[in-house]
């Protein structure tokens, strides 16, 4: 047995793979056990690898590093794939208010660190750490050890410091987001899953979804005008889509001429349907949808790549004789406005003949195949550009070493930014939903697995040995009372969905494992949109403290 021995206590490739495996399967399996309807969900990976990482099982250190950060790399850029086509909506709604919260859960965390140092008597070196480990904040360890060796009094011994810190608080740093959000679903009784259904309607009525009208020409004004020029209907998000001229039917062309009595079938939001009828009309109780005739409707899926990036204009699909009425994108439905462009997977409802709803859908693709083949390049090129993104030096005045977004900020910010363009030259920024979810879960999985093995053999001697115990007290003081004060006042004062608080809180601690625990419990990716919203300012903000810490309370 040998072999065994080697392949479970070596240094070997297979025996790396073959631990991460085991701690991620066990982890899984204990996240999946609910008492009383809570569970550990994917943070049962954590406490998997500590129990691994405490038995003495090990894996290579560069292998760990580079799996923990690569994990950590398609956690974040799955996420900002995800939530990118909202995100702008998001931001414009509530992006100063999530902004605003989260950066007091980061200054007070900073304060907090303070008063550790006075009241508990604990070395800044050490408490630098314990911020950084209680706000899951792995980049601003690294700014506070990287101002540490500026300082004159640098030694080795101090430099040790943090890291200890850090790994005392990390645990509990996780946890104690997860006992927050409990906490605070359970004070508002709150049902996540309907938090997240009122979420999504939230978001669906920045872009108010397209009802229908059939309307009567009676304006005599209209009459013998062609449907191009009718008064404001090319701002007014309002599309014609076939017109009853006594008993013939057509489809509704920028050229189609008016009469009075013609019945026009009209689609767009509810709001600007009354304008138009007032311009038109008066509403008739004829269905032009529900009549018999040649013309009828077709969903169609763009996946031609020459038409991404262009206009219906551009595009001139009058000319092939439909009409474009509705447009999905990302589970949200409307009307197209002038200056709509196509994007990979948009799915388009035309209306016309059959025969011309053939020739439109095949200048558009129209190929849903193609919609469950990843873009592999895409993802590599974006992961790339992320990483370079994150390692820009961002230098602020009278600061030892420069502030970087690193490999979690970075990623996040390039993939946000790429999944809302759609293209770039030739590369087609989708992903199928199925294959974001699982490298989604997979990038978390390996990050959680790897931070578990590495903390392990230090933290239980850490807490039965020492001041450990004590550092821990302090260091979940400064985890949980910064984030359950913002997320009581958010909800009790503010009214935040509880899905925005959850993702608000999880980024407010940049913390990914946080983010997939709000996912998990509220079933949608609701969370992560706020998340978003926060994280980069969030980021930044932990790094200048944690470097301001040392500067101010070291030097």
């Amino acid at each position: 047995m040998e072999w065994f021995q080697n392949l479970f206590y070596g240094e070997s490739v297979a025996h790396s793979i073959l631990i991460l495996a085991l701690v991620a399967a066990s982890g899984v399996l204990l996240g999946s056990i609910k008492v009383r309807g809570i569970g550990l969900g994917i943070a049962g990976v954590l406490f998997t690898g500590l129990g691994f990482g405490h038995c003495g099982v090990h894996i290579n250190k560069e292998v760990m590093e580079f799996v923990r950060e690569f994990g950590l790399i398609l956690f974040v850029y799955t996420i900002g794939m995800q939530v990118g086509p909202g995100f702008a909506a998001s931001l414009r709604k509530q992006g100063l208010p999530l902004n605003l919260m989260a950066g007091t859960v980061v200054l007070t965390g900073a304060l907090l660190t303070v008063a550790v140092v006075y009241l508990g008597g604990i070395d800044m070196s050490i408490a630098v750490g314990l911020f950084s480990g209680a706000t899951t904040n792995t980049p601003a360890l690294g700014a506070a050890q990287q101002a540490l060796k500026n300082l004159p009094s640098f030694t080795e011994e101090l430099a040790k410091n943090p890291g200890l810190g850090y790994a005392v608080a990390y645990p509990f740093g996780i946890l104690g987001i997860i006992l927050s959000m409990g906490i605070i679903r359970g004070v508002f009784k709150v049902k996540p899953a309907q938090e997240a259904a009122e979420f999504t309607r939230q978001l669906q009525s920045s872009t108010p979804k397209p009802n229908n009208l059939n309307i009567v020409v009676t304006n005599p004004n209209l009459d013998g005008l062609p449907i191009a020029k009718i008064p404001g209907l090319a701002a007014s998000g309002v599309v014609l889509s076939r017109v009853l001229k006594g008993k013939d039917m057509e489809v509704a062309t920028p050229e189609t001429v008016l009469r009075l009595g013609d019945i026009v079938h009209v689609v767009g939001p509810q709001e600007k349907l009354r304008e138009i009828q007032i311009i038109i009309g008066k509403p008739s109780e004829t269905d032009l949808k529900s009549m018999p005739s040649h013309v009828t409707t077709r969903r169609v899926v763009v996946t031609n790549k020459r038409v991404l990036g262009k206009s219906i204009d551009e595009l001139d699909l009058d000319a092939y004789g439909v009409a474009a009425t509705r447009i999905s994108r990302a589970d949200i439905e409307f009307t197209p406005s002038t200056n709509f462009r196509f994007q990979y997977a948009d799915t388009v409802l035309l209306v016309g003949e059959d025969e011309a709803i053939a020739r439109a859908a095949k200048e558009l693709g129209n190929s849903p195949k193609h919609l469950d083949h990843p873009q592999i390049v895409p993802i590599f090129v974006g992961i790339a550009l992320g990483v370079l993104v994150g390692s820009i030096p961002l230098h602020f005045p009278n600061m030892p070493a420069p502030v970087k977004l690193g490999l979690a900020g970075g990623p996040l910010i390039v993939a946000i930014l790429f999944s809302r363009l759609g293209r770039l030259g030739p590369l087609i920024y989708y992903m199928p939903l199925s294959a974001n979810f699982m490298l989604r879960e997979l990038g978390i999985t390996l990050f959680l697995a790897c931070v578990g093995l590495k903390a392990g053999d230090q933290f239980v001697r850490t807490l039965t040995q020492g001041e450990g115990l004590y550092w821990m007290g302090w260091a979940a003081l400064i985890t949980v009372l910064p984030i359950l004060v913002v997320g009581l006042v958010a909800r009790a004062v503010y009214k935040l969905n509880y899905t925005s608080i959850c993702g608000l809180l999880a980024g407010s601690m940049t913390d990914p494992p946080a983010l997939a625990f709000a996912n998990t419990m509220t079933g949608s990716d609701a969370p992560s949109v706020s998340y978003a919203t926060v994280y980069p300012m969030t980021m930044l903000l932990r790094v200048v403290c944690a470097q301001l810490l040392v500067i101010l309370f070291l030097h």
